[in-house]
């Protein structure tokens, strides 16, 4: 129950960034799928459906993606006034979920050459280590992707995750494509780590959360 009260008190803390009340900040049910839902409303917490990336024309709503290692990703299109978030873990980013949300952006009327992208803090590319099974779908997508894994220990691998989003937002027609820099799991006094947690041995990792309003 504390932690949720916590929860609670965090979401109302985010919201008062931009002069909202808790209940105007959508988060999601985040599945490391590629649904996208359109919100015109606000849903509470505990109704939020299972998707991974949410879009809104709607001023005054609070857009939040949750990670702690994946990738956040907001997204705007000032001219059309139209918004996006979505949370890409690796499953994500390789199945397209930041392509469904531009798409579903568009859908909505925004054009991709206004879109502007900004990947927030999620693992960096010399932190994220792998197994050497773990290229097999990025290499079946494109030969190319090889230029995001760089040699770790062993037959392990390091992986840039930021970099391989940056490239797909790029292949998705936008042209301003910001990664903020920031690793988590390099970062303990900043950021939550799910890796960190697990290698922590810790019962529960925290998230961060990134959001994106267009102003009433």
């Amino acid at each position: 129950a504390d932690k949720r009260q916590d929860i609670l008190e965090n979401r109302k803390i985010v919201a008062s960034q931009f002069n909202q009340p808790a209940s105007q900040l959508v988060t999601m049910f985040q599945v490391h799928g590629t649904g996208v839902a359109v919100v015109d409303q606000p849903w509470a917490p505990d109704q939020a459906p299972e998707v991974d990336g949410i879009v809104t024309s709607k001023p005054g709503i609070v857009l939040g993606a949750l990670a702690a290692d994946c990738a956040p990703i907001l997204f705007a299109d000032t001219q059309a006034q139209i918004i996006g978030a979505c949370h890409a873990g690796w499953r994500g980013a390789v199945d397209g979920i930041a392509q469904a949300t531009i798409d579903t952006m568009v859908d909505q009327g925004a054009n991709r050459d206004h879109i502007t992208a900004v990947i927030g803090p999620c693992i960096g590319p010399h932190s994220y280590e792998v197994g050497p099974d773990f290229p097999a779908p990025f290499m079946a997508q494109d030969d190319a992707n090889a230029a995001f894994f760089a040699p770790g220990d062993g037959d392990r691998l390091l992986f840039d995750l930021p970099g391989y989003l940056t490239r797909r937002l790029h292949q998705a027609g936008l042209s301003d494509v910001t990664w903020v820099g920031d690793d988590t799991l390099s970062n303990p006094d900043r950021f939550f780590s799910y890796r960190r947690s697990c290698h922590q041995q810790e019962p529960d990792y925290g998230r961060q959360v990134s959001v994106i309003m267009l102003t009433p």
